[in-house]
């Protein structure tokens, strides 16, 4: 009988039940405030195979591209094959670095708590009166991925952490489609964020047992067009040459002395003190956000001198790299296939996500190791680069990325069936090879080469797990000493979280962020050339 299927989950098909009602009985949770009238927009998952089974779309779903829907709204009509479902907000495990966690704490928070037992922030705000120490917030709004965390700001110590996948999956993959998607439907991508963030924030608020009035600030970072979303600002120019935030625009106009944002969380409907100050983190230039410059800060790349490459790989990698003078920084539109997005099996960082691979080439079988070391249900980045760098080494997968033996997919694991195709290699490579391209554009923009590298930082959801010789293998990483490798993980929470509680750091990085030279890959002359050798599954030329 055909089953309803969530990751390795399944149950039956019942005719005349709603999503929701089938994802409750394999124990998944949707998200849902409107008592299913398809008003609050929530419970949006994607269907990934068996749509034909359901009722057609409703008034209320209008605003939802094919492949999503609405569980309160969709119901199972017919049971004739399976329907195969994804939540978009799962929880994610969050990867930071011990160094990162344990750095020394640089306290000077906009917030204090005065004699008369109030809270008072150093603009003169007054927040009311306190009921324990201040709390802030430090938010990640990634792509594929939404990280916040709550911090006490008299001592730095983090309170509560919590990791999700980016509801706004339902506007596209990418940025440049989200971008199309709030043109024809504005504030639903905006929407679709606050609701999950304030989701999380009543989650954490309740096991903390404190008043969302004693959350007093918040640091908001990420690249461009996700910070720009949150705060409702106009991101179409981010969508066309010369790509730029209008806070962007608006400093070399004169018009503005930052691309920093400030608002109150009443503004934003954010579940803390609705007087809060809330800090949208300064850009870098044009598609380099405040996720990178808050990266710089985790990792105290320039406080350390001397030269460094910075990576963090995502929906839009970004690449860093000083020469301990000048720097210089690149976006790459790497596209999600290396966060899940485009790949038959792929998922993020989550329970279940096949991480790591090594290829027995005697029996041509995997040991595989999974997040949680529970069974399989899809592999994440770090087990992707694993995977093609076993293949390749193993002669099963050529430099193109066909497979020796001419087959169109192999099968990782057999129960349940997860798979590698030539497609899912095929968007692996488009990835692999802006990453690529950012590396050695900005590497040969100073006359460096990789071994003039004193410190290399890899930042990313999968950093820690990443294989640095399996990355340099198939040309991901540009070849560089292993020792001097950092891995950073989520270095972008961890730098949004010390500019929470630090008005110093903030100061000092939107200084930085201004001599720090943005470059065009694609305007190189050999832009295309290095993309095409980018797509090669073999190591980057020195």
């Amino acid at each position: 009988m055909p089953d309803v299927v969530h990751g390795s989950e399944r149950r039956p098909l019942v005719p005349g039940e709603l999503l929701i009602e089938e994802a409750a009985e394999l124990s998944v949770v949707v998200p849902a405030s409107c008592r299913r009238t398809g008003r609050c927009h929530e419970c949006v998952v994607e269907v990934r195979a068996g749509g034909d089974q359901l009722s057609r779309p409703t008034p209320q779903e209008a605003f939802l591209r094919p492949g999503f829907r609405l569980a309160c709204q969709a119901r199972v009509e017919r049971a004739e094959h399976d329907v195969e479902l994804a939540v978009l907000r799962r929880r994610l495990r969050i990867e930071l670095a011990p160094e990162m966690a344990t750095a020394a704490v640089d306290l000077d928070p906009g917030v204090v708590v005065t004699a008369a037992g109030r809270y008072v922030a150093d603009d003169g705000t007054d927040l009311g009166p306190a009921s324990g120490a201040p709390v802030g917030l430090a938010l990640d709004v990634g792509t594929t991925t939404v990280v916040l965390e709550l911090v006490d700001l008299e001592t730095g110590a983090i309170l509560a952490v919590a990791a999700f996948e980016n509801p706004q999956r339902f506007g596209g993959s990418d940025v440049m489609t989200r971008i199309s998607y709030d043109g024809e439907l504005p504030g639903e991508l905006r929407q679709a964020l606050r609701h999950a963030v304030n989701h999380e924030l009543r989650r954490l608020q309740s096991a903390l047992g404190i008043d969302r009035r004693r959350i007093v600030d918040a640091v908001v970072v990420g690249n461009p067009t996700m910070r720009d979303l949150a705060f409702g600002l106009d991101v179409h120019p981010i969508g066309r040459i010369p790509y730029r935030s209008v806070t962007e625009t608006a400093v070399r106009d004169g018009a503005a002395a930052s691309t920093a944002i400030e608002r109150r969380a009443h503004e934003l409907g954010l579940l803390m003190n609705p007087r809060a100050r809330v800090t949208g983190g300064p850009i870098i230039a044009s598609h380099v956000g405040a996720d990178a410059a808050a990266d710089l800060v985790a990792v105290s790349a320039v406080e350390r001198g001397g030269s460094f490459l910075l990576v963090d790989i995502g929906t839009n990698t970004e690449v860093i790299v000083s020469d301990g003078d000048r720097i210089v920084a690149a976006s790459s539109p790497a596209g999600p296939a290396f966060e899940g997005g485009g790949v038959r099996h792929g998922m993020p960082g989550a329970e279940g996500a096949i991480e790591g691979a090594t290829l027995d080439r005697a029996t041509g079988r995997f040991a595989l190791r999974t997040i949680g070391d529970v069974r399989p249900e899809g592999i994440c980045g770090s087990g992707l680069v694993d995977l093609l760098a076993e293949l390749r080494g193993a002669t099963r997968l050529t430099a193109r990325g066909g497979f020796a033996d001419r087959c169109q997919e192999l099968a990782i694991v057999e129960d349940p069936r997860i798979t590698l195709s030539r497609s899912d290699i095929g968007h692996l490579s488009i990835a692999k090879a802006a990453t690529a391209v950012g590396q050695r554009v900005l590497l040969r923009r100073l006359g460096l080469v990789p071994g003039d590298i004193e410190h290399v930082y890899l930042a990313g959801g999968f950093a820690n797990a990443l294989d640095v010789a399996s990355a340099i293998a198939i040309g991901l990483l540009v070849p560089v000493d292993a020792g001097r490798v950092v891995r950073a993980g989520n270095a972008s929470i961890a730098g949004a979280r010390a500019l929470l509680l630090s008005r110093r750091r903030l100061a000092a990085l939107d200084a930085l962020t201004r001599r720090i030279e943005h470059v065009e890959l694609e305007s190189e002359p050999d832009f295309f050339d290095l993309f095409t050798d980018g797509c090669l599954f073999e190591p980057i030329a020195a």
